[in-house]
């Protein structure tokens, strides 16, 4: 029976476990526990297969690069859910929707007054040294002033059980799919425990994001026509591109699909050309445009910035929005909460070293094997440093390349980020996690469904949860 799996479950030492404490279940699982408890370990090992099984067929995968190998792989799915308390979500929630509100003003700042700056704030010499601020953004009017249309904001639990930001995605922040899919997945293998415990739904998400894509569009056109640009089926998202296309019933379309007349965007169908008012865009900046950006790029639309700027289609998430998620600006985003909204922060941030700053660099090499270091323009758990399992050599290079480019690293303490039990080889194991909630902004504000994704480091002692780094995910149920 389930009984003996969790009999035999072993939190790790001084680290928060989502659902023991101090060897009892914390309330918030209890419910789901002891109906899980009337399974039989066959059953489990059915359900785990099943949602293999279900994956596979449905082509839920995620392209992982580390492999050397660049294939397909099973998008890992653990069948335990995390559990998380309204009450604790409430937190999140208005932690999220204020840091939001803060990095959307600096980004309309930084491209215009900037006031943050002159005011001495965030040194200007961070800002122009960005290789994500974009230029050619400067002094452009976005629709309503949004930039972060769509977040994913990452957040962590340290031992204490407190929340903090890891790092904020606003670019083409990715994930939302299996959010979605994994919810479907624990309605086919737990169907009568989510009504039962009243979990909150997140599947009204596709819903919320047409809505907002329409309402900036009606700036535009009384009846505005929406399209998602991907790079194509090459791309590791190509799945979530996909999927959420169909569940919001718009055209999916590559930059070859698309034509710039007079500084308008049509897209070609076979009854000639469609006037695109809306672009939910999963292309980076560098790729949009290769008439002002790289001129190297296939996958974007020659003349779609000069479209862009003069107000003829409406781009989300806005062109330049990578200035505010690179990692060397987010240990400034208390100072703009406290700046631009005359509050103090609700979610606490992560202490970060600044390489640039001579004492703090000097302390991070010297402490080396305590710090996690990471390129600050990296993302998907690449070009990052985990002192406490790296070797020697990997210390060493790491330490002449921060010597060699400051600007490009930041450093953090290792954080012991929280464990949840995940069903593993017929037996419940603690692993690592981390939570994506992702937030809308539109016209009528923020939007953010309870729920968001569950990220697993799947490999025992590791701390790196990334998909592409071979992690997994598990569904994530807001319980009252």
């Amino acid at each position: 029976m389930a009984e003996d799996l969790l009999n035999h479950y072993r939190p790790l030492k001084n680290v928060y476990d989502e659902m023991m404490s101090d060897q009892f279940i914390r309330n918030h699982y209890q419910e789901f526990m002891s109906s899980f408890e009337k399974l039989d370990v066959s059953e489990m090992d059915q359900k785990s297969e099943l949602a293999k099984k279900l994956f596979l067929t449905q082509g839920i995968t995620f392209t992982v690069y580390s492999d050397g190998e660049g294939i397909e792989k099973i998008f890992p799915f653990d069948i335990v859910p995390r559990i998380i308390q309204a009450a604790e979500w409430d937190f999140i929630e208005k932690g999220i929707k204020q840091r939001l509100k803060a990095l959307n003003i600096f980004l309309k700042d930084v491209y215009h007054q900037q006031f943050i700056l002159k005011d001495e704030i965030i040194p200007s010499s961070l800002i122009y040294s960005c290789p994500n601020f974009l230029r050619e953004m400067i002094n452009v009017d976005v629709p309503f002033d949004i930039y972060t249309h769509i977040s994913g904001i990452d957040l962590i639990r340290d031992n204490d059980g407190s929340y903090y930001v890891l790092e904020d995605n606003l670019r083409t922040p990715s994930g939302v799919s299996y959010m979605l899919e994994n919810r479907k997945m624990s309605y086919r293998l737990f169907p009568n425990i989510l009504p039962n415990i009243k979990v909150k739904q997140v599947n009204n998400y596709p819903d919320l994001l047409i809505k907002n894509l329409l309402s900036l569009g009606r700036q535009i056109s009384s009846k505005p026509n929406v399209v998602l640009l991907t790079p194509g089926i090459y791309n590791s998202a190509y799945f979530e591109h996909t999927t959420l296309a169909r569940l919001m019933g718009i055209e999916l379309v590559e930059g070859r699909d698309l034509v710039i007349q007079n500084h308008m965007v049509y897209m070609k169908t076979t009854k000639g050309l469609k006037k695109v008012d809306v672009i939910y865009r999963r292309v980076d900046d560098e790729f949009l445009d290769p008439l002002v950006f790289d001129k190297r790029s296939v996958l974007g639309v020659p003349g779609l910035y000069h479209a862009y700027r003069k107000g003829n289609v409406i781009i989300v998430n806005a062109m330049g929005n990578g200035v505010a998620d690179d990692k060397a600006i987010y240990s400034y985003v208390p100072d703009m909460i406290r700046y631009y909204l005359g509050e103090e922060p609700i979610l606490k941030s992560v202490p970060t070293y600044r390489m640039e700053n001579m004492d703090e660099r000097k302390f991070t090499i010297e402490n080396m094997d305590k710090m996690v270091v990471k390129k600050t323009n990296e993302s998907g758990g690449y070009g990052m440093l985990i002192g406490d399992v790296a070797t020697d050599e990997e210390i060493a290079e790491f330490t002449k390349q921060i010597n060699l480019n400051p600007r490009s690293y930041i450093a953090q303490p290792i954080i012991k980020l929280s464990t949840s039990p995940c069903y593993i080889n017929g037996v419940l194991q603690p692993r690592r996690v981390d939570l994506r909630p992702f937030a809308l902004y539109g016209p009528d504000g923020i939007d953010i469904v309870p729920g968001g994704l569950t990220r697993v480091a799947m490999k025992e002692g590791s701390i790196v949860v990334n998909s592409s780094q071979g992690g997994g995910s598990k569904d994530t149920w807001v319980v009252d």
